[in-house]
């Protein structure tokens, strides 16, 4: 059954033992990537408070890493916005993903354990059935799910601090125009390809994989930005 963006866009703040701007962090990130908070939109602390039921200091903080994140702009005197979804500046968030992408890649199929290969490949297989459900949503949750998942295996703090953002502004896009999809089974047999690398140790394979997934959602961008 299709999932709704609302459904997807649930705060996901209340996570036992995280602090409450780490808890006010996830659930502005959640409503931000998946567009409950519409991309332009002017929002207040106040209302943003509100809307994930957190105190409005742990907001405040939360506001300032998303801005870093370049998830909102903050403007003085005028509230806080959610920043524009634009193909370009996708394009270039691609330029920097190629490369952390195919390091942490290649570095979970050195060093992940036999049970986090095993759900490498129970991923994969989630990954086909939305492609083959054609289930775009359930897709993007099972894939970006994933890709936390394999920066974690990596086990490389650093590529995984320089690539969290870039995932959040690629997850936005993609939530974005999830219903301009074209064939999912294809988009969903690369990232299962990749994952399945993984799950093999892999590394060269997984460079590969890695590189074939950017290309496609190379495509995929300029593809909107030409429409």
């Amino acid at each position: 059954m299709l999932h709704s963006l609302d459904t997807l866009a649930e705060p996901t703040a209340a996570k036992a033992g995280l602090r409450l701007g780490d808890q006010a962090y996830a659930a502005l990130e959640e409503l931000i990537v998946t567009a409950a908070l519409p991309p332009g939109s002017l929002w207040s602390e106040a209302a943003l408070s509100e809307r994930t039921g957190i105190g409005r200091t742990p907001v405040r903080e939360a506001l300032q890493r998303l801005a870093a994140d370049h998830l909102v702009i903050l403007l003085r005197r005028h509230g806080i916005k959610i920043t524009e979804v634009l193909g370009a500046e996708q394009l270039l968030v691609l330029d920097a993903r190629r490369e952390l992408e195919r390091l942490v890649s290649v570095c979970a199929a050195r060093r992940a354990t036999r049970a986090e290969r095993e759900a490498h490949v129970r991923s994969a297989v989630e990954l086909r059935e939305a492609g083959e459900r054609r289930d775009p949503l359930l897709y993007l949750r099972v894939h970006f799910a994933l890709k936390r998942f394999t920066c974690e295996c990596a086990r490389n703090p650093y590529a995984t601090r320089a690539l969290s953002p870039l995932h959040a502004l690629s997850r936005r896009f993609f939530y974005v125009h999830w219903d301009r999809f074209g064939d999912l089974m294809e988009v969903a047999r690369v990232h299962a390809d990749l994952a399945e690398a993984i799950g093999r140790g892999d590394e060269a394979g997984a460079s590969a994989c890695c590189d074939t997934m950017t290309d496609y959602a190379v495509a995929f961008t300029r593809k909107i930005i030409l429409e």
